[in-house]
This record gives structure tokens, C-alpha cells and sequence, in this order.
């Protein structure tokens, strides 16, 4: 063991509890969990030369990672969730007088299969839709027989 583990190990307890549990110093804990982050580092013999239990030092450098992790995502505690965008109202658009497209007139000429022709001239689109909508309901001898 170096003399900087032996150095840390002995200022890592800084007391005990009543039911013997260890208190130790955060500012040493910290320095342990960065050994561990080191490249080739081992947790559980960095924690048997400093006299912790393996899982107890597995925790703390969870959660050390866990911490950064949140640091890192969470937004400045400075930011606004909302910020003021100034507006320049403009003037209102004069109104124009928008022009109605010119009608289209169609002419329409329908040969039933019971021989009757209908013939439209001159109607409009709307016309000529609800002619051909009532034509396809209507009930013709030629169409029954199907």
C-alpha cells in the first residue's frame, strides 16, 4: 500500500455510532471515489487497503456518478422559463376588394339505360354535381335487373 492510501485510510473514519456503524470524513471519501475512477484502479482492493467494505465504496462511487450525471443535465438554475420577446405591432393591411372567380358554365348530357336523355345547358359546377349525385340514386329498370 502507497503512503498517500495509507495517508487516506487513516483520515477516511472519523468516528463511529452507537451501533458501530463508521462515520466518515466526505472530504476523504471523495478523494477515495476519484482513486477508483482512475485508469486500472480496483474498487474492492482500493477498499480493502482503506478498510471500507467493497459494496459500501461500490455506493459511493455510484452515486458520485449518479450526482454528475444530474449536474450535468439539469438546467442552470439561472435560466428563465420564460422570456419577454418584444412585439412591433404593424399597421393594419388596407382591405382589397378580392374578386370572385368567374363562374364556369358547363354543359351536361346524361343517356339513361331506360332510353331517356337529360341535357343541361349553361349550368354551373355546383348544378351540374347535384344533377349527377341525383342520377346515380335513381332507380332505372336497367340498373334493377343486375
Amino acid at each position: 500500500m502507497s503512503e498517500s492510501m495509507e495517508e487516506l485510510a487513516r483520515r477516511l473514519v472519523v468516528g463511529r455510532k452507537r451501533d458501530g456503524r463508521s462515520v466518515y470524513d466526505e472530504v476523504a471519501k471523495a478523494e477515495l471515489v476519484a482513486a477508483c475512477g482512475k485508469p486500472g484502479a480496483s474498487v474492492s482492493r482500493l477498499a480493502r487497503e482503506c478498510g471500507v467494505n467493497a459494496n459500501q465504496l461500490s455506493r459511493w462511487v455510484r452515486e458520485h456518478s449518479q450526482r454528475l450525471q444530474r449536474s450535468l443535465t439539469a438546467p442552470p438554475a439561472t435560466s428563465a422559463a420564460f422570456l419577454a420577446v418584444p412585439l412591433e405591432v404593424a399597421p393594419p393591411m388596407p382591405l382589397t376588394s378580392v374578386e370572385a372567380p368567374p363562374a364556369v358554365r358547363l354543359g351536361l348530357q346524361a343517356r339513361l339505360p331506360n332510353g331517356v336523355v337529360v341535357e343541361l345547358r349553361e349550368c354551373d359546377l355546383h348544378q351540374a354535381a347535384e344533377v349527377i349525385e341525383a342520377l346515380g340514386r335513381v332507380r332505372c329498370s336497367a340498373s334493377t335487373k343486375r
